[in-house]
């Protein structure tokens, strides 16, 4: 589908030709994304960004002034976008613990369809790291949009809807229908993602580059870049900014909070994206408690908490000794880039690995084939001959089983109290027996204790059953991560290992929770504690809450931590906003593994409280026409989106061995086409764009010439001279 959006774009650009902007104006230079090495999709957002769904080329046109045009035949099969011109953008980011909430502004003008027409518009919204999606509203001059969530039984359509979709995974597009030429639109877009954590420092990355052809034509256009960020780390110590990529303003500084602003006027939009990279203050492992008293109106009136641990400096911290067991899906669906890159991680990953560290590989289809039958150490001839062993024998070919594999992986580790036993488990696919597998991890991690092995998993694409690997990840007290898109496998990979095998605290532990009357963890095993990030546990109680509590846990060389703890009321700290996610899908998976319809209909409600999307709850668009705002909601119009959620999986997917690219939905849909049997020669030439160059080319005669020259391309199209206009067009200058 990605690639569907980048042809549309590149056909849209050649299609924005057509306009012209008076004498004294000159178009933007559509000059093409810079292609990053490691992807094949160009022309893809990498900021938000609005295009005209063009299926008629004859709208195409400048708005204001109207120039000749050549009446174009045929349509656009699939239609182009054309990305409108952004006339004032701002940012507002509030950042809380590992968590971002964004929430971008923006006016975008349909400035490439006449005035006497109209046509969709499409959103597209690249969000960062783990992003979800949280609201879009848009202004028009005769009518107004929103998202909405609701339940999935007031929304019996949701199966059917065929818009409102993630592309690769992190960039949420939607349309907005027959929006009139010249129209301005005013969007809000609301989302929430994750901040990487590394050496002690948060890196916050939002998608903000724009490219040129969106800066609109006129020096007298005003635009506005606006951008407001704020930190609040939660503990009272002081916050040290580490590098920001757009020149921010201190506003304010207090302790464990800041405020930056920064405003432009801009003669070129942000050719960077944002990025602010700080530190927290502490040579020490350091923690606290957030409580917070339910809203009014919340169905569960239960105290909500947040416990809290940041690292600290562990530059000179000892971690644990490791053995290491990558169980990799080779099945038939896996073949090419997939498990290219997967296999390229892997081999990452064993060249981090310390010569006191063990290791192996167990590659699995219907059957299990092993690198050794007992674990490795690391040493450089022993990774050399894995090597060798993975290209010679890691081939995807066959089913998915992965019981067997996972089950020598557990088999396989040793009961040393010394180490850290980590299991990364990589696939594409579900199996039938996935709840079993969670039942026997469930078993060995209770009679393991400290040292049962860490399970982490890596979902590919969208057939796998997302909620299985991330609770098996949680009843193996391990990380979780999903690779969407397939250029992202490898560095997922290779991420997901350094976080899990960075422990710093094991088998921790939280001595104040047996006092309170109830509990509810979110997640509900507690993990260890990392190097890579900050450890958030929250939940619900009853009872009263102590003081201060006690963190312990398991050093690297087997010694006793314990961190004491302040516990505070959390007065501007939104306890529910930043832990809502985390908490609706821990609850997602439970309610998947127990199979228990209370726990969805938590899931549920929760969605519809806090406004963030779950497998349970649907968005919808409501349309609202403005001279009709004060009637009743009923006669507002509601468009079906597409779920949103990662999915349960598809048996029947991987039965049939589909590689994980196929899941992603078609940006286009049928509905969307035209009958083809309407087509002629001369609108296939025109569909290709062909003629662009010679309106172009027109603008620049006069009237009479114009007339002669319409006229002569028409006729050497009628003869079959398609081919030759085509190479013509997409040689000259005005083709670029």
């Amino acid at each position: 589908m990605a690639d569907q959006f980048s042809k549309s774009v590149e056909f849209g650009l050649k299609l924005s030709k057509r306009i012209f902007y008076g004498k004294e104006s000159s178009a933007p230079a559509p000059a093409v994304m810079e292609r990053k090495s490691e992807t094949n999709w160009p022309l893809l957002p990498t900021g938000p960004m609005v295009y005209a769904v063009i299926s008629e080329p004859s709208m195409v046109d400048n708005p204001d002034i109207p120039s000749y045009q050549p009446y174009v035949h045929g349509r656009c099969e699939p239609p182009a976008l054309i990305p409108l011109h952004m006339h004032g953008v701002a940012m507002e980011v509030d950042c809380y613990l590992d968590t971002a909430f964004i929430t971008v502004t923006g006016t975008w003008r349909l400035h490439c369809v006449t005035a006497s027409k109209s046509c969709d518009c499409r959103i597209a919204v690249p969000m960062g790291e783990k992003g979800s999606i949280l609201g879009v509203q848009v202004e028009c001059p005769l009518r107004s949009y929103s998202t909405q969530l609701t339940t999935l039984e007031e929304d019996r359509e949701a199966d059917k809807a065929k818009d409102g979709f993630l592309l690769k995974g992190h960039i949420y597009t939607l349309k907005i229908p027959q929006v009139d030429g010249g129209c301005t639109l005013s969007v809000r877009i609301s989302w929430s993602q994750k901040l990487l954590c590394q050496n002690n420092q948060l890196c916050l990355k939002i998608p903000f580059t724009f490219p040129q052809y969106v800066t609109p034509v006129g020096k007298k256009v005003s635009k506005i870049e606006k951008i407001l960020l704020n930190v609040n780390s939660g503990i009272a110590v002081e916050i040290f900014c580490k590098s920001s990529s757009h020149p921010l303003k201190q506003v304010s500084r207090q302790a464990g909070k800041l405020q930056f602003s920064y405003e432009r006027e801009a003669s070129m939009w942000s050719i960077n994206d944002f990025s602010f990279i700080y530190s927290v203050s502490s040579n020490d492992i350091v923690g606290g408690v957030l409580l917070q008293s339910p809203p009014l109106h919340d169905f569960d009136q239960r105290d909500m908490f947040c416990f809290y641990l940041y690292p600290g400096n562990t530059n000179n911290r000892k971690v644990f000794r490791k053995e290491v067991i990558f169980v990799v899906d080779i099945s038939a669906s896996m073949r090419g880039d997939p498990l290219d890159k997967v296999k390229a991680a892997v081999l990452t990953a064993l060249s981090k690995l310390n010569p006191a560290d063990s290791f192996n590989i167990i590659a699995f289809n219907g059957l299990s084939l092993l690198f050794s039958s007992s674990m490795e150490l690391a040493t450089k001839e022993v990774i050399e001959n894995a090597s060798q062993w993975i290209a010679n024998n890691v081939v995807a070919d066959g089913s998915t089983n992965i019981s067997l594999p996972l089950s020598q992986a557990l088999k396989m580790m040793s009961k040393a109290g010394d180490l850290i036993s980590l299991i990364f488990l990589i696939t594409d696919g579900s199996v039938e027996d996935e709840r079993d597998i969670c039942a026997i991890v469930k078993h060995q991690a209770m009679e393991g204790g400290f040292n049962s092995p860490r399970i982490n998993t890596l979902a590919i694409g969208s057939y796998c059953n997302h909620y299985f690997l991330q609770v098996l990840a949680e009843i193996g007290r391990g990380y979780y991560d999903a690779a969407y898109d397939m250029d992202s496998i490898d560095f997922r990979l290779e991420r997901l290992f350094d976080q899990a095998s960075s422990v710093i605290l094991a088998d921790l532990t939280i001595d104040c929770l047996e006092q309170l009357d109830s509990l509810e963890l979110y997640p509900f095993q507690l993990p260890d504690l990392v190097s890579e990030s900050p450890l958030l546990v929250s939940g619900r109680y009853t009872g009263k809450f102590p003081d201060s509590v006690k963190f312990r846990g398991t050093l690297a060389d087997l010694e006793n931590y314990v961190i004491d703890a302040k516990v505070q009321k959390a007065k501007d700290f939104p306890v529910e906003r930043m832990c809502a996610k985390s908490q609706i899908d821990a609850l997602t998976a439970n309610a998947w593994l127990s199979e228990d319809k209370q726990l969805e209909e938590k899931v549920e409600r929760m969605s519809l409280q806090t406004g963030v999307p779950s497998e349970y709850t649907n968005l919808v668009l409501l349309e609202t026409k403005k001279e009709k705002q004060i009637s009743e909601s009923s006669g507002k119009k509601v468009i079906v989106l597409r779920r949103v959620g990662a999915g349960f999986g598809s048996l029947k997917a991987t039965a049939e061995n589909l590689p994980p690219e196929t899941a992603e939905p078609k940006l286009h849909e049928t509905s969307e086409m035209i009958t083809k049997a309407a087509r002629n020669l001369c609108g296939r030439m025109l569909d290709c764009c062909c003629c662009m160059c010679f309106i172009q080319f027109c603008s620049r005669l006069n009237d009479q010439c114009a007339v002669v020259l319409t006229q002569l391309c028409t006729a050497l199209a009628c003869f079959g001279c398609m081919n030759f206009c085509c190479e013509v067009c997409f040689s000259c200058d005005f083709c670029g």
